[in-house]
């Protein structure tokens, strides 16, 4: 089964984060699999990583897995999703996320989860792409990133408006609803 629309998923891969930000990555991903949207991630079974699969799978989504050799190696890999794809590299596995994908949800993360999102934007605003980026800003947790946004946009380092590169959403049902128009 290969779903029609893929939604990548950058999160973080910690469990000592607010266990609300677990409850939402399964939450996104059990809407995923009702809405028949594949979820690709980074193929780690920890954390919201772990929990965004899990949704899906447990309402018969369709996940991809995606993760380079170094982690599998330790392994934190996430083994039971629909597809799993071993890579060479960070660079290789954000490439394959890439080219898997039709759109990006940013959820609570660490510098993996910034690094995946700004590559996304960089992209974005050279013009490589036009996906979408949601940034599910679930109780402002992306809130200082959005000042830093707006700074920079106000300084004349980045055009904006700031909705042009990524869109902000406050619940997993608003990122499906972003998805839909």
């Amino acid at each position: 089964m290969t779903a029609p629309f893929a939604l990548c998923v950058f999160c973080g891969s910690s469990n000592r984060g607010d266990p609300d930000h677990l409850d939402l990555a399964e939450t996104l991903g059990r809407h995923a699999a009702r809405r028949n949207v594949a979820i690709v991630f980074g193929g780690g079974r920890v954390g919201l990583m772990g929990a965004v699969a899990d949704g899906a799978l447990a309402h018969d989504g369709h996940v991809v897995g995606i993760i380079p050799q170094h982690l599998e190696d330790l392994e934190v890999g996430h083994r039971d999703t629909s597809e799993y794809h071993v890579v060479d590299s960070m660079h290789s596995r954000k490439r394959m996320m890439f080219d898997r994908s039709d759109a990006f949800c940013i959820l609570p993360g660490g510098l993996g989860t910034l690094d995946e999102t700004f590559e996304m934007v960089t992209w974005k605003q050279l013009r490589l792409h036009d996906k979408p980026i949601i940034l599910l800003n679930h109780n402002a947790f992306w809130q200082p990133l959005l000042t830093l946004l707006q700074h920079q946009i106000d300084a004349g380092y980045l055009r904006g408006p700031m909705d042009r590169l990524i869109t902000v959403a406050d619940s997993c049902e608003e990122v499906f609803d972003l998805l839909n128009k």
